[in-house]
C-alpha cells in the first residue's frame, strides 16, 4: 500500500503539469486584459494584467515541449553516436568520434545555453537545439558503453554473417541491450533538460520577456511576489512539481526493473 501510494503521488506530480501544458493550449479561455497584480480571475492578473490562469494554460507549451524536443534531439544524436562508436571495428572511427565529444564535456552547460541564445534571441528552436547539444556527449558516452558488450559479442557475428544489416543490428539487437541504461536515465535527463530550458528563460536569455512561457511569468513577476503570489507561485509550482515527479516516477520504474530482472535470475 505504501509503495502504490508512493508511486500515485508520484504519477500525479507528473500529469496535473503535463495535462495542463498539453491540453491547455486547446481550451477555449480567453479573459480581457486588467489591471497590473489586481485579483480579478481565479488567480488575479500579472504584471502586464494578463490573467495568470491563461498564461498558465499555454505557458507549459514551450516549458516542458522544448524540455522534450532537446531530450529527444540529445538521444537521436547521442545515441547514434555512441552505437556507430561501440560497434566499430576501427578505433580510429571510435577516437574520432568520442575525442570531440570529450572535449565538449567539461563546458559549463548553463553558459554553453546562454550564448547561443543571446546570439538567437527569443528562438525556441535555438534554446531547444542548445540544450540537446550540451547533452549529446553525456548521452553518447552512456550508450557506447553499455553497448560495447553486445556490439563485440558473438550474435553480432553471427548476424553479420548472416548479412543483417547494420541498422538491424544495432536497432533490433544492440538498442536493446541499452534500454535499461536509457531508462534509469531519462528521469535525469528531462529534469536537467526543463531545468536547464527554465534557468535560461528566467534569466532572461531566452524567450522574450512577454512570452506565455511559465519560467518567463516566474521571472517577470518576481518583483511582484507580495502583490499577487499566484503569478509566481503557480508557475513555479507546477515546475517544481512536473520535474519532482518525474524524477521520482523514473527512479521507482528502475528499482522495479531490477528487482524483476533480480527475481529472473
Amino acid at each position: 500500500m505504501r509503495r502504490w501510494i508512493g508511486a500515485s503521488a508520484s504519477a500525479v506530480l507528473v500529469v496535473v503539469p503535463l495535462a495542463i501544458a498539453v491540453l491547455g493550449p486547446l481550451l477555449p479561455y480567453e479573459v480581457a486584459p486588467g489591471l497590473p497584480y489586481s485579483s480579478e480571475g481565479l488567480l488575479g492578473t500579472d504584471g502586464l494584467g494578463r490573467d495568470v490562469l491563461g498564461l498558465l494554460l499555454v505557458g507549459g507549451r514551450t516549458a516542458l515541449g522544448m524540455a522534450f524536443g532537446a531530450v529527444v534531439l540529445a538521444y537521436v544524436v547521442g545515441g547514434l553516436i555512441g552505437l556507430t562508436a561501440a560497434s566499430t571495428r576501427h578505433r580510429w572511427l571510435d577516437e574520432g568520434l568520442m575525442r570531440p565529444l570529450d572535449v565538449l564535456l567539461p563546458l559549463p552547460s548553463l553558459l554553453v545555453i546562454s550564448v547561443v541564445a543571446v546570439g538567437w534571441q527569443a528562438s525556441a528552436l535555438a534554446i531547444t537545439v542548445a540544450v540537446a547539444m550540451v547533452n549529446v556527449p553525456t548521452v553518447a558516452r552512456l550508450v557506447r558503453a553499455a553497448a560495447l558488450d553486445a556490439a563485440s559479442g558473438p550474435v553480432v557475428e553471427a548476424l553479420q554473417m548472416q548479412r543483417e544489416s547494420w541498422v538491424a543490428i544495432q536497432l533490433g539487437y544492440v538498442g536493446r541491450s541499452v534500454l535499461g541504461p536509457v531508462a534509469a536515465d531519462l528521469g535525469t535527463r528531462i529534469t536537467l533538460a526543463v531545468f536547464l530550458v527554465a534557468s535560461v528563460n528566467f534569466l532572461g536569455l531566452g524567450l522574450s520577456p512577454t512570452a506565455p512561457d511559465w519560467a518567463v511569468s516566474i521571472s517577470r513577476n518576481r518583483e511582484g511576489l507580495l502583490l499577487q503570489p499566484w503569478s509566481v507561485l503557480a508557475p513555479a509550482v507546477l515546475l517544481v512539481s512536473f520535474t519532482l515527479g518525474f524524477n521520482l516516477l523514473a527512479d521507482r520504474l528502475v528499482h522495479r526493473s531490477r528487482r524483476l530482472v533480480g527475481s529472473s535470475v
